[in-house]
């Protein structure tokens, strides 16, 4: 009988020259401040909205924009696409959409006697799902290849996608009518669910006499490119995350499905099922980025509280008795950051 071998050790981390990785972070984050300004031009406030997308665009991770009619979150996907030099389609989620109108569909040339392929309108850089709830669950399975795999399989080939891909979704959550729950996978596809909320008096004062005009919004020029964007990417991977650090993201998120075992036995019987091992791995990149918009070469717990409820608030799911007890997996993750111990 073979013996059992042991576990190989783990490899010693490589060293870490924080004077040259934040060289590197200060070169490749110039682009950061002329898109912030870009944007700016056109959306007033939404600052936390547009730091969140931007998060999502360097670290690689979609994006959900909740909130109610008419706080900019189409306007504002739609002009950070215009600043990117990246090719860019808005979908118009509705109950009749069919998959083949958002990936394609294979189309029979009668002159030539054989099937040609033709691609929807998913083979492009930024994808705006807009109010992506409105359609059903087929159309909803046919983004998950693209959003996982960057990928998409029309007949019998497969077609990569352009890089980067990102798909910034946009859904309402007091319309019940016409809309479809997200199935629970491609929900947690979405690095970041961003719940967007009303602007402050003195921004919806500056948005009136922006745009309660009769002439057209500014139109804004491209400030950065797809490579600049991937470069940027490139970054994040040599970002110090102490060890300390990376045990704080893991214990956020085994607190979701153990509460007990982190003190938390008010939430015992309210959480039905709790973050999934993915969530780990986008806590940690948005982390990353968060830091990289800050100029640091290096990720804070900070980093990670600032980040944590917009990576877990959709990947928690309550109890029945939770629902009657008007628990939220808002609340639950707000407990869980208050309990963890923070290093």
């Amino acid at each position: 009988m073979t013996e059992p071998q042991p576990l190989a050790a783990a490899a010693p981390r490589p060293a870490f020259d924080l004077h040259a990785v934040t060289e590197r972070v200060a070169v490749q984050s110039r682009f950061v401040r002329p898109l912030l300004d870009a944007v700016g031009q056109v959306v007033v406030g939404q600052q936390r909205m547009v730091e969140r997308l931007l998060i999502g665009l360097l670290a690689g991770g979609h994006v959900l924009l909740e909130g109610v009619p008419g706080l900019a979150k189409t306007l504002t996907v739609s002009t950070l696409a215009a600043a990117v030099r990246a090719s860019f389609q808005r979908i118009q989620f509705t109950p009749d959409l069919l998959p083949a109108d958002l990936v394609g569909t294979l189309v029979y040339n009668q002159a030539e006697g054989r099937f040609a392929v033709k691609k929807g309108p998913i083979f492009a850089n930024v994808i705006l799902a807009d109010e992506i709830n409105r359609a059903p669950a087929k159309v909803q399975s046919a983004l998950l290849e693209a959003m996982q795999e960057h990928q998409v399989t029309i007949g019998e080939t497969t077609f990569p996608l352009p890089r980067p891909f990102l798909v910034l979704a946009t859904q309402n959550p007091i319309e019940q009518e016409g809309t479809y729950p997200l199935p629970e996978a491609q929900v947690d596809r979405f690095m970041l669910k961003v719940v967007v909320d009303y602007p402050s008096r003195e921004e919806e004062l500056a948005i009136m006499r922006r745009m309660a005009r009769t002439e057209e919004a500014p139109r804004i020029a491209p400030v950065v490119g797809p490579e600049e964007v991937l470069a940027a990417r490139a970054v994040l991977d040599d970002l110090y995350v102490d060890e300390r650090v990376e045990g704080y993201v893991v214990d956020l998120v085994l607190a979701t499905r153990e509460p007990r075992r982190y003190g938390l036995q008010a939430l015992e019987g309210l959480v039905a099922f709790g973050a999934s091992p993915r969530a780990t791995i986008h806590l940690n990149l948005a982390a990353r980025a968060h830091a990289f918009l800050d100029g640091r070469a290096y990720v804070t717990p900070e980093d990670v509280r600032a980040l944590a409820p917009d990576v877990l608030r959709h990947r928690v799911t309550v109890t029945y008795e939770a629902e009657a007890e008007e628990v939220t997996p808002e609340q639950v993750v707000g407990r869980v950051l208050e309990k963890v111990e923070v290093p």
